[in-house]
């Protein structure tokens, strides 16, 4: 039987995905962002196990409380597209017992399973890391190329909706020109996204760092100004509406 690595389990969550879910945090990640709180997910070499029936057993004990707030099942990470096989298994499994599907995921994975993931699933949270490919290759280790493929994907096969998170850190994208430029990034999959959201980068994720014996990067650059970001979110959300008023005119 088919299994995923796990690295951990949220029963009650809030915030991956709407109403309350249970996540599933997959373990392992192609990204090696400089911000990342939980570097521990970053390598494959998960010891826990769950197969597809052990997620739906787990799924049932909670379906009174998805009921009630129009929650489910989210799948994070890690990065929950790495393991598409299983993802596809889950989903479908999980769409067939009338969950609410979920996956909260940077666009990077094994392709050749995203039609399967994506017709399998109501909600993605895609996390937009930057607009520059030079930046996105600091910030990340990776090249864009991997959310771009992901995002034609979805332009094919989802039919759900969308929230785009982005992660914002002084000096690299707490500016409108940068909102602008992650607007055009995300302007071909327009029609499915409900909003954005622009998290703040905090520094709660450091000590993390010491106790893996990992050098943390960005050391020296200071937590994200709340405020700030809720302004940055405010004029970003902004623009998403005048450009899907203007494809409507279109």
């Amino acid at each position: 039987m088919r299994q995923a690595s796990i690295h951990s389990i949220e029963t009650m969550g809030l915030v991956d995905g709407p109403g309350i879910r249970t996540i599933f945090f997959l373990q392992g990640c192609p990204l090696k962002c400089r911000y990342c709180h939980n570097p521990d997910t970053q390598h494959f070499m998960g010891e826990n196990k769950m197969s597809v029936d052990e997620i739906v057993q787990m799924a049932s004990r909670y379906r009174g409380y998805y009921e009630a707030s129009g929650g489910g099942v989210t799948f994070s990470g890690g990065e929950p597209l790495m393991q598409g096989e299983f993802l596809v298994d889950a989903l479908s499994r999980l769409k067939a017992e009338g969950y609410s599907t979920c996956i909260d995921t940077s666009g990077f994975g094994v392709q050749k399973y995203y039609p399967d993931i994506l017709k399998n699933t109501d909600y993605i949270l895609l996390d937009i890391k930057h607009y520059d490919e030079d930046k996105h290759m600091d910030l990340t280790g990776r090249s864009r190329e991997g959310v771009k493929a992901f995002m034609k994907a979805i332009k094919a096969h989802f039919k759900g909706k969308i929230i785009i998170r982005h992660v914002m850190v002084p000096g690299w994208t707490d500016n409108e020109k940068s909102m602008d430029e992650i607007l055009k990034v995300i302007e071909p999959i327009e029609k499915s996204i409900e909003k954005i959201e622009i998290l703040p980068y905090h520094r709660n994720g450091i000590e993390k760092y010491s106790q893996l014996n990992l050098p943390y990067t960005f050391e020296t650059v200071p937590a994200m100004d709340a405020d700030d970001a809720k302004k940055l979110e405010n004029y970003i959300n902004k623009g998403l509406h005048d450009l899907k008023a203007l494809k409507q005119v279109v």
